[in-house]
């Protein structure tokens, strides 16, 4: 992929994906859909979703395979979902040139989970896009920013870079009913928001410590550490940071997603 001509470098992103009722909430389909609009047209994604945690890095399908329906006790019509997106053999190869071939491993059958097919149908339901998922190789944030900007050379080469997850990820707090986001949830939305603006990466790998209720935002860690490979991708570069989609769903959870570039 590197030797051919690209027109526009992409942007990288992280974005909230949602369970599988976000394909029913016609509001945040359309805010997905304009922000994909609003971007280059990628000519393949490199998707990082919460949803796969393995070590070492593996890298998902490369030709079009069943979704992963990962998830239980859901209606019937959301396991009935399909989004074949060609798969992207090219880009695992770079992929494994970037990283090193002995680090890579490979998973010729897992196909995309609800991290990912989720949003990509809302933003490009044509499912036109070959897409390659990785997996999350460690829940250390120095070792996933420096993952980042390992990976940063993708964005000159036409591949957007897209990290799937939530800032605020505690299901026991999930409401279908909710009042007002709480004031911890506007705090930590707040927080966040300035150290990505800022591209703080001190701030962001101290996350742990740093964040003002960090507990109550992340009894788990899975959905917010896409962000920190996401901003790794914009580390040595100069560029706008912007925050396409914004609010909250479900009561304290952000659906705040970033583009940078």
């Amino acid at each position: 992929m590197a030797d051919q001509i690209i027109s526009q470098t992409m942007p990288s992103v992280f974005l909230a994906h949602g369970s599988p009722f976000l394909l029913d909430d016609q509001q945040w389909i359309g805010e997905l859909k304009t922000w994909a609009d609003n971007m280059p047209r990628p000519r393949a994604i490199l998707m990082i979703s919460a949803h796969w945690e393995e070590r070492p890095i593996t890298l998902g399908a490369t030709a079009t395979v069943p979704l992963i329906y990962d998830f239980y006790g859901f209606p019937e019509k959301y396991y009935q979902v399909m989004y074949p997106a060609p798969g992207a053999p090219e880009l695992a190869q770079r992929v494994r040139e970037l990283l090193g071939k002995d680090k890579v491993g490979s998973d010729p059958m897992r196909g995309l989970d609800h991290g990912a097919y989720v949003p990509l149908r809302a933003m490009y339901p044509l499912a036109d896009v070959p897409v390659l998922q990785i997996s999350i190789p460690t829940q250390n944030p120095k070792a996933l920013f420096e993952l980042g900007r390992a990976l940063s050379p993708l964005r000159d080469e036409g591949v957007l870079i897209m990290g799937s997850g939530f800032l605020i990820h505690n299901l026991r707090l999930f409401s279908f009913h909710p009042e007002a986001a709480p004031e911890w949830a506007n705090e930590f939305d707040h927080w966040a928001t300035d150290v990505f603006a800022r591209k703080d990466a001190d701030a962001l790998l101290d996350y742990r410590s740093k964040a003002p209720a960090v507990n109550i935002a992340l009894p788990t860690h899975e959905h917010f550490i896409p962000s920190i490979v996401a901003m790794g991708t914009a580390s040595d570069r100069v560029e706008p940071v912007t925050f396409p989609i914004t609010g909250f769903v479900g009561g304290p959870h952000t659906k705040r997603s970033v583009q940078f570039g």
